[in-house]
């Protein structure tokens, strides 16, 4: 299974990005999707969360500001990045929740990280 990130990049403040993560490989069934961050020297970070069902969980620190959504059909998760701050600068991870057979368990897999910057 691979999870393939796009949509990072170079953005001034109060502007936006966008963020894909696709999945693809030996899939049955996906739970939960996520996107995760980690800027220099500090830990990694969720930054929001859904389930298959579409339940979904944010940080505090990006609540009103980033939409997580997902097309299950595709194995795609989405992240909608709005009046981005410098302090939203940091690699951003996409995760899933994989089971590659029906007698499988869910495994954990992760992308391999795209660079969001926020600098004016």
């Amino acid at each position: 299974v691979q999870l393939v990130e796009s949509g990072g990049g170079l953005v001034q403040p109060g502007g936006s990005l966008r963020l894909s993560c696709a999945a693809s490989g030996s899939i049955f069934n996906i739970n939960a999707m996520g996107w995760y961050r980690q800027a220099p020297g500090k830990q990694r970070e969720l930054v929001a969360a859904i389930t298959s069902g579409g339940s979904t969980n944010y940080a505090d620190s990006v609540k009103g500001r980033f939409t997580i959504s997902r097309d299950n059909a595709k194995n795609t998760v989405y992240l909608q990045m709005n009046s981005l701050k410098p302090e939203d600068t940091a690699v951003y991870y996409c995760n899933a929740g994989v089971k590659s057979f029906v007698v499988s368990p869910y495994r954990d897999y992760w992308g391999q990280g795209t660079q969001v910057t926020v600098s004016s």
